[in-house]
């Protein structure tokens, strides 16, 4: 009896072991979600923070390391943590917008942000995507926290203490407070965003306690209140609730938050976790995150490489944050940043389409078309509500960067294959967009009667950054172009914009071979340093944006002078010195710095405008060296470590470049149908479609020698192009690379196999 006792006590053990190393294996827990944390305002290594939520959920959760408003809100630098903070925060130069805070304290009535502040280590940290937990040493708590997309839950395990309590803070700029001690209930309000001007705007919450407290208070700024005013409106408002602890007591919050109303808020709380434990909601997250993140699943790489992959793919899936909730007759609403009313459908916010137009829309299409057919209806919204489409939501119209990329992200999604919204409203806003300037010159287009009249911003006319908003309007005429052929639209409109796509030549220099600033005149901007950031450019220079043709390589190829000088002006990019001028900007900025460091001469992979150059030996016969530079860029600027990017991610474009680079293709020209060939990472990825289709790409003898492709085969057949199609990916496909250590400088040399251009070679 004793020996089947211990038998069955060894089966159990096992089993479980078994299990706890399955679930080790799940895609969410290989994610370092402290990837890029190491970071300052002068270098970025990602500038991102441990986010805690689901996919694309409407908040996200992070321990606060930085001062209330410091848009540094977590730094791996750090040593002392303030408060959890909920987060609509996309990148610190953007700050945030709906924030408020949460943090234990023991010892006293500390609730001054530096007062209650704890030191904390790393070594007791644990981050996931969907669970945080933290030992702050100065209050000897445990704090954990899990989220759902508009909810969260938080443990917090406290020591033997008659003066345990839990500071709430509204933050200023505005906010509000109540206490109700007999529901173990707070309520409030917080107004504060940055970078747009909502109308109306207010992000309600509500927060309940397992446990009663027998003392609540309110304060304002550094000021506590007097006993009787558990209800405050002020600049910056909170309140501080306390209760006795027995050691390893574990006190549980429940917080939820609505942009509608504290009913609405009250109601997502119920929704999204009502009766459930604090173990449940993790279970429940975690499971979400797996879900999403499994679709895609890579094989036979490093532990490190697995890691990396799937800490950029968190980054990938976090960004827009859905702003719309479901109202109490199951309809979806949304608050409007426009009107300052609660308004019928989708909304999204928080992502900059001059980041995100290059590779995360396109791998939303690939991947997450249902979500990217919410996104859609969420732009109706912006458009019938606000009058233009955001380029920068946050959640308004936000007035940073150049171009009007939304109209890649609207014509893109619809010419791959998304049904189901109104595609004529979105055709009408593009088209408004494409010939007016709006209330700000970050949406319509800023200098467009100059770009209508002439096929050009000019440089002398006080229009900042004028040559790249020329090269990104062309891109985005074409984009329009490829949308209205979809919508057969009347032919001269339709030649219109085609014509209009073709306005990059009218800034490319013979004389030097690169995109320059051009005068009202028609005479090119002297003196020229093509070394010089900003001016005439977007946080880069000439040699980062003279390739931004994204749907006319050929034709830039056509003005270079052929496809040898073509390929020998990418190869100056990685052999020129990392020179730069910075008297644009008046000081070196970080994304020069990033530059510089890193040791690829004027690649400047930390910024998007030259991501996708790496690609563009495709087009001009030399694949192989696409296929060694982007190996090059995975293994020396992606690591899944606190400084592990080489600059901003960006709200999950930096990493899309990386898991559209893992899986071996790209999209140079998201307008367009076709992705171009690099090389894959892994020896084996399988992607999961959403429409039940299997892409599975092999590469059994890929390993850090065999970097360079030798053969492809596509279902069977030899493949000898240097493109995919979209189309005939989402029918499935099997893909089997054949890899080598040396480069295989015939395969892909054809025109026959280059990819999409819309000019003929000349």
């Amino acid at each position: 009896m004793k020996s089947f006792f211990w038998l069955l006590l060894l089966t159990f053990t096992l089993s479980a072991r078994a299990q706890h190393l399955a679930e080790a294996n799940t895609p969410s827990d290989w994610v370092n979600p402290l990837m890029g944390t190491d970071s300052k305002p002068d270098l970025s290594n990602g500038n991102t923070y441990p986010a805690v939520g689901t996919p694309w959920g409407m908040n996200y959760w992070s321990a606060q390391t930085g001062k209330m408003g410091d848009g540094w809100m977590y730094t791996y630098a750090a040593d002392k943590i303030r408060g959890f903070k909920q987060t609509h925060q996309p990148s610190p130069w953007m700050n945030d917008y709906g924030q408020f805070a949460i943090m234990p304290v023991t010892g006293g009535m500390k609730f001054d942000q530096d007062a209650r502040a704890s030191w904390f280590s790393h070594k007791s940290e644990t981050a996931r995507p969907y669970y945080y937990s933290v030992y702050l040493a100065d209050h000897d708590v445990v704090a954990e926290l899990t989220s759902t997309e508009r909810a969260a839950q938080f443990q917090f395990t406290y020591p033997k203490s008659d003066s345990s309590f839990i500071v709430v803070d509204a933050l200023d700029r505005g906010s509000y407070i109540k206490v109700f001690p007999k529901e173990n209930k707070i309520i409030g309000y917080t107004t504060r965003n940055a970078r747009s001007k909502p109308v109306n705007f207010k992000n309600y919450f509500v927060i309940y306690t397992d446990k009663p407290f027998s003392i609540a208070r309110t304060w304002h700024g550094k000021t506590l209140a007097s006993a009787d005013s558990l209800e405050l409106t002020a600049n910056h408002t909170g309140a501080i609730i306390g209760f006795k602890t027995t050691k390893g007591e574990k006190v549980h919050l429940r917080v939820a938050s609505s942009l509608i109303s504290f009913e609405q808020a009250e109601l997502n709380l119920q929704r999204e976790i009502g009766s459930d434990s604090f173990d449940a909601t993790k279970q429940k997250a975690q499971q979400a995150w797996n879900k999403v993140l499994g679709r895609l699943q890579p094989e036979g790489g490093t532990p490190e490489q697995t890691r990396t992959f799937y800490s950029c793919l968190y980054r990938t899936v976090m960004f827009p944050n859905k702003l719309y909730e479901v109202d109490a007759q199951n309809n979806v609403v949304h608050y409007s940043p426009y009107t300052g009313k609660t308004m019928p459908g989708y909304k999204f916010a928080g992502t900059g389409f001059w980041d995100t137009f290059r590779a995360l829309y396109p791998f939303l299409n690939l991947m997450y078309p249902s979500i990217n057919k919410e996104m859609q209806q969420g732009l109706n919204s912006d458009y019938i509500e606000g009058g233009w489409l955001p380029e920068w939501s946050s959640p308004g119209y936000a007035d940073i960067m150049v171009g009007n990329n939304s109209a890649s992200v609207v014509a893109e999604a619809y010419v791959k294959g998304l049904r189901g919204y109104d595609i004529n409203k979105l055709y009408e806003a593009l088209i408004h967009g494409a010939n007016n300037e709006g209330p700000v010159t970050a949406t319509g287009r800023y200098g467009v009667k100059y770009y209508n009249n002439l096929g050009y911003v000019p440089y002398d006319v006080k229009i900042n950054e004028n040559a790249a908003r020329t090269l990104e309007y062309a891109y985005d005429d074409f984009a329009i172009y490829q949308l209205a052929k979809e919508l057969k639209r009347p032919q001269a409109e339709i030649d219109l914009y085609k014509k209009r796509s073709q306005n990059y030549r009218n800034l490319f220099d013979p004389a030097t071979g690169l995109m320059r600033g051009k005068n009202k005149d028609g005479k090119f901007q002297s003196p020229f340093n093509p070394f010089k950031w900003g001016d005439a450019f977007t946080e880069g220079n000439s040699w980062h944006y003279s390739w931004s043709v994204f749907h006319d390589v050929q034709g830039l190829i056509n003005l270079m002078g052929g496809e040898r000088k073509f390929t020998n002006k990418l190869d100056s990019v990685f052999s020129l010195p990392p020179v730069f001028d910075d008297s644009y900007y008046g000081e070196v900025i970080h994304e020069i710095r990033e530059m510089q460091i890193m040791n690829m001469g004027q690649y400047a992979h930390g910024n998007q405008p030259i991501q996708h150059m790496i690609y563009l030996y495709n087009y001009a016969g030399q694949p192989w060296k696409t296929q060694y530079w982007a190996r090059e860029v995975m293994n020396r600027l992606y690591k899944a470590m606190p400084d592990g990017y080489c600059g901003d991610e960006d709200n999950g474009q930096t990493s899309a470049w990386y898991v559209f680079s893992a899986m071996g293709f790209y999209p140079v020209c998201p307008a367009s149908d076709q992705y171009v060939l690099g090389a894959p990472l892994f020896k084996k990825m399988t992607l999961h479609l959403e429409n039940g289709k299997t892409v599975t790409i092999n590469a059994p003898l890929n390993n850090a020698e065999n970097k360079y492709v030798s053969a492809l085969n596509y279902n069977g057949k030899p493949y000898s192009a240097n493109w995919l199609s979209h189309k005939a990916l989402l029918g499935g496909a099997t893909l089997n690379f054949n890899m080598q250590a040396t480069p295989n400088t015939i395969r892909g040399t054809k025109q026959a196999d280059f990819p999409f251009s819309m000019s003929f070679k000349q």
